[in-house]
């Protein structure tokens, strides 16, 4: 297997420095842009498997000359060094309702680990290409999340999310805890959690506005992928900053 990491991106670049994809004589794993940058890096990665090469540099200019128009500068690094172990954050979705069952698959094209939560199993029944956990007692896998991940609560019972949104506010290393729900039902939860002695100001509540008043499960679902999408996003580009 060879990694393949842009190591230097300079002007206008289809990924940043820091992306990575794994090559082997069959396969591809990751990006670093697509385009002919990509397939000239898999042609060289595949020339160091058969020549057993141990490392390799490209310095690309991303102009007509390949056929790309970025009109940036990339330089790639080709080695052997194994992928990193990554954990992926699990996002936990409470509710198997119908914003449930479209928000459940649409957080699986994030590098999340999704699982859709219910007491019914009815509802979970109809959820379709996701994990499912069926479960009387859902705050139990609150308690059983892991520090950074995500939790999403719209379940069929008021009482049912504030005792889940408090459940996972009081544990204070989450990266996102939302529920589903209006200005008037925030409102209340806020009072129902300062008299269990627990801040409400990190919840998100109500999710997947968007800058939009729809209410259909599917824009309420898109919407709040999106929030997820950019946390996501901003937490991989802090590890690259990390990392560098």
């Amino acid at each position: 297997m060879i990694r393949v990491r842009i190591s230097a991106a300079k002007g206008s670049t289809p990924r940043d420095a820091g992306a990575e994809m794994f090559v082997t004589p069959d396969r591809v794993t990751g990006t670093i842009g697509g385009g002919q940058l990509e397939y000239m890096a898999i042609d060289r990665a595949r020339q160091m498997l058969a020549r057993n090469e141990a490392q390799a540099r490209m310095d690309v200019p991303l102009g007509p000359e390949i056929g790309q128009c970025c009109g940036g500068r990339v330089v790639l690094t080709l080695d052997r060094a194994a992928p990193r172990a990554e954990r992926r954050r699990q996002a936990l979705v409470f509710g198997a309702g119908h914003v449930g069952r479209a928000l459940a698959p649409a957080l699986s094209v994030l590098p999340l680990e999704v699982t859709l939560i219910d007491s019914r199993p009815e509802e979970l029944a109809l959820a379709r290409g996701v994990t499912t956990r069926l479960t009387p007692i859902p705050e139990a896998e609150l308690r059983a999340a892991r520090a950074g991940d995500i939790a999403v609560i719209l379940t069929h019972d008021h009482a049912l999310d504030f005792l889940l949104a408090a459940e996972a506010l009081s544990r204070g290393d989450l990266a996102y805890v939302g529920m589903i729900g209006s200005a008037t039902k925030r409102a209340r939860f806020a009072r129902f959690a300062r008299g269990q002695g627990i801040d409400p100001a990190p919840l998100v509540c109500p999710i997947g506005t968007g800058g939009t008043p729809d209410k259909r499960p599917e824009f309420i679902a898109a919407f709040t992928m999106a929030e997820i999408a950019r946390l996501v996003s901003h937490a991989h580009l802090n590890e690259q900053t990390c990392d560098n």
